[in-house]
């Protein structure tokens, strides 16, 4: 049974994870090595959970049990030994998640699951170098940004694990909330993602060839496709529409719509001049110094209206 759970890096997405399971009443083991990031994270973990407060999706009392549960800790192996489930949420580099999971491996107790919250990079290589028994308890585990606002949870369902284990871990998620999505092949992007991309790569070409301006590119995916697929799905919609419909618009369309194999040169020379969103102040959209903050709560409360609503798909 899972009862505690260690997070393998306390950044963008470790620390929401974290949150996530404990405000739901697990035991939580944060371990972060950079001092920085370990000194301010239970500061922004209290806040994202004050902000889920004012918005009323949790009571205070979930606040107070989400900050009691979690225990940060700068040496990894006290962060894990004891942990039935292992969340790694390092930087997307191939080497430096293999070198993870042998250390723990020899950290951990054999019963331990391992996770790797990644998307691009493939399980099999993560853990080639592990023994058959460990490998049979690893798993990705892929949470999207911010992870404590979208509900998904995609886990990958290779055959490598018994069913019982894997049914244990599916569990877990549901038990947080969670919208688990099972993952039968180990390819890139997993299934939300590739998703995304393809639709990413079109809106960026519309915008990069002028057929629209951003904003209205944005406009169009919100309160079209978007608004529709939020509560229905793509599969469900086109058997609602007709598939004989779908067939000939796709016939049609299909030569027209990009087929690049990189990404878009706006996007390209946007990165190459330091403009890389929010961040900097200006990417597709400008964003100027006083109004960031104001731009960012604005999103996250969009996030948490939707949240609010999926409970009604």
């Amino acid at each position: 049974m899972i009862r505690t759970i260690a997070i393998i890096g306390a950044g963008t997405m470790g620390h929401g994870i974290a949150h996530t399971f404990s405000r739901h009443g697990y035991q939580v083991n944060l371990y972060e090595p950079f001092d920085a990031v370990r000194e301010g994270v239970m500061e922004k973990i209290r806040a994202e959970l004050q902000f889920m407060v004012d918005e009323d999706y949790i009571a205070p009392a979930d606040l107070e049990t989400g900050m009691e549960n979690i225990s940060l800790f700068s040496d990894l192996a006290e962060a894990a030994k004891e942990a039935d489930y292992v969340i790694e949420a390092c930087p997307e580099k191939m080497e430096l998640k293999k070198d993870l999971f042998a250390k723990l491996d020899k950290i951990c107790k054999p019963s331990a699951v391992f996770a790797t919250n990644t998307s691009s990079l493939k399980l099999s290589e993560m853990i080639a170098d592990l023994p058959p028994e460990r490998q049979a308890h690893c798993m990705v585990s892929h949470w999207y940004n911010p992870a404590y606002l979208i509900p998904i949870a995609e886990l990958s369902k290779f055959g490598n694990m018994p069913e019982e284990v894997f049914q244990e871990v599916y569990d877990l998620y549901v038990a947080c909330e969670k919208q688990p999505v099972r993952v039968l092949k180990d390819i890139p992007g997993m299934v939300a993602n590739r998703i995304l991309h393809a639709q990413a790569r079109e809106c960026f070409y519309l915008a990069e060839t002028g057929a629209a301006l951003p904003e209205d590119i944005d406009k169009a995916l919100k309160y079209g496709p978007c608004f529709r697929n939020a509560t229905t799905g793509m599969l469900e919609v086109a058997d609602m529409g007709g598939l004989d419909v779908w067939l000939a618009a796709e016939d049609n369309m299909f030569p027209a719509l990009c087929n690049a194999d990189k990404a878009c040169d706006a996007m390209r020379e946007l990165v190459a001049k330091g403009d890389l969103g929010i961040k900097t102040g200006k990417g597709f959209f400008e964003y100027p110094e006083e109004e960031r903050a104001k731009a960012q709560d604005a999103f996250y409360k969009r996030l948490i209206i939707q949240l609010k609503a999926s409970k009604n798909y």
